[in-house]
């Protein structure tokens, strides 16, 4: 079997077990990364070129892209060759950082900043619902209904569905961009169609540039949605649906940046007088 081969029963098994797009995107890379550097046919591959190819290409970056390759790899092994060929090679501890966070404040600066009114929908919603930036440009005009006030995340990430709140703030602005999709299929498209989440990251880079921000992203708003609901004392398990986690642990790592919270805790040796 040549490589070509072996990327495209990858691609088929990536399909049939309904892998998202950023998924099939990475794994096919990762693979046919592996397969070039080696220069041998994919029976062929052992752990040592994978190991090789780590040392050559990984050693710079964070330990979820080296546990994400070796992923890719045991994947399409066990898939089409019944063969786990990473078994023996140890997989890095993932870091624990901190998601960075904007304050209240940072988020309405990058509100301000951003002229037209149907990207600043689109940034006001992603921050608003705590949406995934494949969520926003996924949201089809059916997933929402007005009279109720909640709308639909259809086949989220780990193929899950969930409900959301349709902000009272946001509802005008979201029946009207509504009507103007009338007929079309997604409630937000571009010139060409279908936008594509580099247009949304795009669209919130220079926006943070022009605010003065540091750094943001389009998650840096989801994970701001969280971090601004723990400090209004939301209960963690309602943060864990809103989000879509499957798992508790996910979503705790914000209890660790509330810096709101922490302003508020007075050191002892203010109280010993």
């Amino acid at each position: 079997m040549n490589a070509e081969e072996f990327l495209k029963k990858l691609e088929t098994e990536l399909k049939i077990s309904k892998n998202s797009e950023y998924t099939l995107r990475n794994y096919l890379d990762a693979n046919q990364k592996l397969l070039e550097s080696a220069n041998k046919l994919p029976e062929e591959i052992n752990s040592d070129d994978i190991k090789q190819f780590m040392a050559n290409n990984l050693t710079d970056k964070a330990a979820t892209s080296i546990i994400l390759f070796l992923a890719a790899i045991k994947y399409a092994y066990s898939s089409i060759l019944q063969k786990d060929i990473t078994a023996q090679i140890k997989r890095p501890k993932k870091e624990q950082r901190l998601p960075i966070t904007l304050s209240k404040d940072e988020v309405k600066k990058l509100f301000d900043v951003i002229k037209t009114e149907k990207s600043k929908l689109m940034v006001k919603l992603m921050y608003a619902c705590g949406f995934r930036v494949s969520e926003l440009v996924n949201l089809k005009i059916v997933d929402f209904n007005f009279p109720e006030k909640i709308g639909h995340i259809r086949q989220a990430k780990g193929n899950k569905d969930r409900i959301f709140n349709i902000p009272e703030f946001l509802l005008e602005e979201l029946q009207s961009q509504a009507k103007k999709q009338e007929g079309k299929e997604f409630l937000f498209t571009g010139k060409s169609g279908k936008l594509s989440t580099r247009n949304l990251q795009k669209i919130v880079s220079f926006a943070a540039k022009r605010a003065g921000l540091n750094e943001a992203h389009c998650h840096t708003l989801r994970h701001s949605f969280a971090t601004h609901l723990l400090e209004d004392n939301v209960d963690i398990r309602k943060i864990q649906e809103l989000l879509g986690h499957a798992d508790l642990s996910t979503t705790q790592i914000y209890t660790h940046v509330s810096t709101e919270e922490l302003k508020k805790i007075k050191s002892p040796i203010d109280t010993l007088n």
